[in-house]
């Protein structure tokens, strides 16, 4: 069986980003000093949309350097919403 490897998880640089996992209005768990250790599967925002809000989940452990999403700005699925330093 052949193991599977995440897209870009064959990069040499600890920088990852953190995608939004739905279309929909960013809202970060915290406004003030967004800079801090983050555990894998960690919550560090939500997209708010019609009726519902998707949790945004950390898929790697580190530190998260800042967030490239405004609070309350529109966001795309896909989109990067911050910035997460691995090493």
């Amino acid at each position: 069986m052949e193991s599977v490897i995440s897209s870009g998880e064959r990069l040499a640089v600890p920088e990852r980003v953190i995608l939004a996992p739905a279309s929909g209005k960013f809202r970060p768990v915290s406004d003030e000093h967004p800079e801090h250790d983050v555990a894998e599967e960690q919550v560090i925002g939500f997209v708010d949309g019609a009726g519902h809000s998707t949790p945004i989940r950390s898929p790697f452990r580190g530190f998260l350097m800042g967030l490239l999403a405004h609070a309350g700005e529109r966001v795309r699925e896909g989109q990067p919403v911050a910035w997460l330093r691995t090493a």
